[in-house]
């Protein structure tokens, strides 16, 4: 990043204060990132997220009153950050990925795995470009059809370019704090959009939301594998893995056989 660029905003979150001051010198000492608070609870943390909307957010598991895993579950879908989970137990590990985490920071790290974990963090953020002219960007296009209701076409505007792409080309969607990716085969687009408004215009014959962060054109997938906690890894006809979680599994009953 250039000293131009829009530095990444990072919250941290853990209840003991030597943890919080090590994450805070390490974060301190590159020069693209800023810390914009701290939190000694998930209670804290949640109205921080709400408030604030931090791009990256390191989150201890393990905290009086609400956990991390508490945390991701009470905030909105379209508030979520970037997360790297710290803790000192590794069998929490499974359930950290499930939620969509990037990394997962053992404690006591040393600086090497740290530094790799933030390095991780700027890479996925990056592949999210701000919103310019040049940037690939998206925005709906109302229903132009007889008595639909549902979103038809999304305007994607690239390179110079205006393209006009169906809503039934969308293989899968990914929120992204107060954005949604848009997944077309190889291609990818931003839309500045929450996942939650986005799937209120999709039509749900079409369209499931699979994870509080993931909806998927329901004939894009290709095979559902059943995992621990009644969440299920959906892979697509391109090969991509999604987590059907426990909570949105009523979305696709019928083809799991649930009544």
């Amino acid at each position: 990043m250039t000293s131009e660029t829009k530095k990444i905003r990072a919250l941290v979150v853990d209840d003991e204060p030597f943890a919080r001051e090590r994450v805070r010198r390490l974060l301190e000492r590159d020069e693209d990132v800023v810390v914009i608070g701290e939190c000694k609870d998930g209670f804290e943390a949640v109205a921080a997220i709400e408030k604030q909307s931090p791009d990256l957010l390191f989150l201890d598991v393990q905290m009086p009153g609400k956990d991390g895993f508490g945390v991701l579950t009470d905030i909105c879908a379209d508030k979520t950050p970037v997360v790297i989970f710290l803790t000192a137990y590794d069998r929490y590990a499974v359930r950290a990925f499930d939620t969509a985490a990037l990394d997962y920071l053992l404690k006591p790290f040393d600086e090497e795995r740290f530094a790799k974990a933030l390095a991780r963090a700027k890479l996925r953020l990056e592949s999210f470009p701000q919103m310019e002219d040049d940037s690939p960007t998206a925005m709906p296009e109302a229903a132009s059809g007889a008595g639909s209701t549902h979103l038809e076409r999304i305007i994607i505007r690239t390179g110079g370019r205006v393209l006009f792409r169906n809503a039934d080309e969308i293989d899968w969607i990914e929120a992204y704090g107060n954005y949604v990716r848009l997944h077309f085969g190889k291609s990818a687009y931003l839309l500045r959009e929450t996942i939650g408004n986005l799937e209120a215009q999709l039509d749900p014959a079409k369209f499931a939301r699979i994870h509080r962060s993931t909806i998927v054109h329901i004939k894009r997938i290709r095979e559902m594998q059943p995992q621990l906690a009644g969440q299920y890894r959906t892979i697509l006809r391109d090969g991509t893995n999604l987590t059907l979680s426990r909570r949105y599994r009523k979305n696709l009953k019928h083809p799991l056989g649930d009544e």
